[in-house]
């Protein structure tokens, strides 16, 4: 299961706690348990990790996606990824 349909998951058992079997609660709650015992963040200094929010909330997206964002772009700098190529013919979203 992905963190997203965990989290959908917890959401719709949330809205519906009532009508929920102990059972399945349980097999809920151990695979969201399961989900955060394996996240492992990386650590970052008070500096870096202040300046990745600053612009993570600058451009209005989380850090994670941040970082994501950077981290692609670094490996395909370096040539350790193959450079994505935008279709010229393609719709965009945004402004130049």
């Amino acid at each position: 299961m992905t963190r997203r349909s965990i989290v959908d998951e917890l959401e719709s058992a949330a809205d519906r706690i009532a009508d929920m079997s102990r059972p399945d609660l349980q097999i809920i709650l151990r695979r969201a348990s399961l989900m955060l015992r394996n996240v492992s963040g990386v650590p970052l200094e008070s500096t870096t990790a202040d300046t990745l929010d600053s612009i993570a909330a600058e451009m209005k997206i989380s850090r994670s996606d941040l970082i994501q964002i950077v981290l692609r772009e670094w490996l395909e700098t370096n040539a350790y990824l193959p450079v994505r190529t935008i279709d010229e013919e393609s719709e965009i979203g945004g402004s130049a």
